[in-house]
């Protein structure tokens, strides 16, 4: 089975930027082929044939009832059932995911549960789709090509950043408020778009943001992000209402977590974050008390300091 060689902690930051602003409706297979729950499994076998597929949701109008695997069409075969009808066979504790999640969540499972394909949902959960993890390696390769374009227009363009691009602004973040994560990421990478700051410290700082981010969101009881604009770096702070980090070393330990299971269960909480945004820092701090919460803060600097040129 074809895996997807992405891990959140030594792959590159644009590929890292493509996960966290990808949605799986971005990526996925649309109208993918179905069957009813009268097709006859050998129907299904010829379906899976003729259009190089290996697996056929099986639906009742737009709901998806179940689905029949190229497993299941082995022991039909086996068994002596390949007449029979779908309903009969086919897998029925299906693993779904929604269209609006992001595209990290897809690769989490593909990884987790080892199957070849996901059915996707929309919020009225009806099937609009399925993904693979060709789909998702390929949707990355065609945003990576954008991607390089985009850097070699920006950087022959490149130019010291405006006077007006300094200011704060703090975004609102709520306990495992997961619909809105990911806002303040994307409006500091806007801001520092629109300012022409050279691609890859944008990708850095949105990595950053995003990352703690999401650290309030799985870990705190709430808080804020405080994004900095100066003429020549981005500080990003995170701050919470608590509760405080017990061992700050153990939290910047990669795969280290006390997410619960429900969150893991998101594809979330899998102790990459503060490894993350340190990595992808050229300051970063933290300081945690149990009563007064956490204050996590990273800066990126726009162009390479003087000591960095020699």
């Amino acid at each position: 089975m074809q895996t997807i060689p992405i891990n959140t902690y030594t792959s590159p930051t644009v590929i890292l930027e493509l996960i966290y602003r990808l949605k799986i409706k971005d990526v996925m297979s649309r109208n993918p082929y179905t069957a009813s729950p009268e097709s006859s499994m050998r129907d299904i076998q010829k379906l899976m044939r003729e259009k190089s597929i290996t697996g056929v949701p099986v639906v009742e109008g737009k709901r998806i009832l179940g689905i029949v695997s190229m497993d299941d069409i082995i022991q039909a075969l086996d068994k002596g059932y390949i007449e029979e009808p779908a309903s009969a066979h086919m897998s029925r504790n299906l693993i779904v995911l929604e269209d609006d999640m992001p595209v990290s969540f897809a690769i989490t499972y593909l990884d987790r549960h080892r199957y070849r394909r996901f059915p996707i949902l929309n919020k009225n959960k009806e099937l609009v789709g399925v993904i693979t993890s060709r789909d998702i390696t390929t949707k990355l390769l065609m945003e990576i090509n954008k991607e390089i374009d985009t850097m070699e227009k920006s950087q022959a363009a490149a130019q010291p950043p405006e006077a007006q691009l300094e200011g704060k602004r703090v975004y609102r973040i709520r306990k495992h408020d997961f619909e809105k994560a990911g806002v303040a990421s994307m409006e500091i990478k806007k801001r520092l778009k629109a300012h022409k700051i050279p691609s890859p410290v944008i990708r850095r700082a949105a990595i950053a943001a995003y990352e703690l981010e999401m650290n309030l969101v799985v870990h705190s009881n709430g808080g804020e992000i405080i994004s900095h604009f100066f003429n020549d770096r981005v500080e990003v702070t995170a701050k919470d209402q608590g509760p405080g980090i017990p061992n700050i070393e153990d939290a910047m330990t990669e795969g280290f977590t006390t997410a619960n299971p429900w969150v893991r269960s998101l594809g979330f909480g899998a102790g990459m974050g503060l490894p993350n945004a340190k990595r992808v820092s050229d300051d970063f701090s933290i300081t945690s008390q149990p009563v007064n919460g956490t204050e996590v803060k990273s800066t990126i600097w726009y162009y390479p300091t003087p000591q960095e040129v020699l």
